[in-house]
């Protein structure tokens, strides 16, 4: 049932199974060799196909959802959203998937352990980028719980190079822009401009909602308008405040690496992106605050008045505790 409130405790279903073989390589177009925004439209192509296809059968879809049970909402758990650690936490269907490991593994446990949810039920981890706030634990999930790690090979390599993950046996590549079909779910990869080593933002699509996981987009590139709004629902970055950067502590090359274009959305940019959209939008998370440039009462009021009241709530994912559950249906 569709509520107004986006903090309903979805039904735990399904359990490991349906990963890719070891080392299989997920191929993207060439996509990724051309501008972002080449990516986003494409991806927004096929996701229109798909759900135009699944609307010309759907009373007959419907009936088979209920039948097998994915009647159920997507649940998204923001474990921890922020420049000191990332990791999203998302079922759908009968799919449990991390999106990054930028917590600990104790962390990440509690916190789902919270939720009445266990680490170890997880499917597997998607890596978007390089830096350490989202993959420098990766390792430790691969080790101590026996999670796959999805990546692409450079992010791999770059965030090896930088951090020690130690061993990781159980890894599956895939190209930056590529859409991998997974335990009955699709995972669509975006090329993002931020400036890791070869980042990606996510969306998922169990074949009824999409959920966007946009965080570290570097700036407002084509086509990323165009995504936004095929969701319906949307963890999304809003990272500073002009002013509080501004007169911040920072010294001036970072303060112009923050906003330029291989940087972070501001509060403004994310708002301003929200209040295009088309009615679809159940809720947004706001995430990915700047610890020293940010509060999150300055975000939630450059949202508000950008977005408006009453467009969808608008929630916020926390720096140092989980936040939720959001359900998406």
């Amino acid at each position: 049932m569709r509520m107004s409130r986006p903090n309903m405790v979805a039904r735990a279903v399904g359990g490991r199974g349906g990963l890719p073989t070891p080392g299989n390589h997920i191929e993207a177009s060439s996509a990724c060799k051309l501008k972002a925004g080449r990516t986003t439209s494409r991806l927004v192509q096929n996701c229109q196909a798909r759900h135009r296809q699944s609307n010309r059968s759907s009373e007959t879809s419907s009936c088979r959802c209920r039948q097998s049970g994915y009647n159920v909402p997507m649940l998204v758990i923001p474990l921890q959203s922020g420049s000191n650690g990332n990791c999203i936490y998302v079922e759908a269907r009968d799919t449990r998937l991390l999106f990054d490991a930028g917590i600990s593994g104790k962390a990440a446990r509690e916190r789902l352990a919270g939720f009445d949810r266990s680490i170890d039920d997880v499917d597997a981890v998607f890596i978007s980028h390089d830096h350490s706030d989202h993959a420098r634990c990766a390792g430790i999930y691969q080790r101590k719980f026996g999670l796959p790690i999805h990546v692409t090979h450079r992010t791999l390599a770059a965030a090896s190079r930088r951090y020690d993950l130690g061993r990781i046996d159980a890894v599956h590549h895939f190209d930056a822009g590529a859409t991998i079909p997974f335990n009955g779910i699709t995972i669509e990869t975006i090329c993002t401009p931020h400036d890791g080593v070869e980042g990606v933002a996510f969306v998922v699509d169990d074949g009824r909602y999409r959920l966007g996981i946009l965080t570290d987009l570097g700036h407002v590139f084509d086509g990323l308008l165009e995504v936004v709004r095929s969701l319906d629902a949307v963890v999304i970055e809003s990272n500073y405040d002009p002013d509080m950067l501004d007169g911040g502590s920072y010294p001036p090359h970072l303060r112009e690496r923050i906003r330029g274009p291989g940087g972070h959305l501001s509060n403004d940019q994310a708002a301003g992106l929200l209040a295009q959209t088309n009615g679809r939008l159940q809720w947004a998370c706001l995430g990915h605050l700047s610890e020293e440039n940010n509060r999150p009462e300055l975000a939630l009021d450059s949202h508000r008045r950008i977005v408006g009241d009453d467009r969808f709530p608008i929630c916020m994912a926390s720096r140092y505790r989980a936040a939720g559950p959001f359900e998406v249906g």
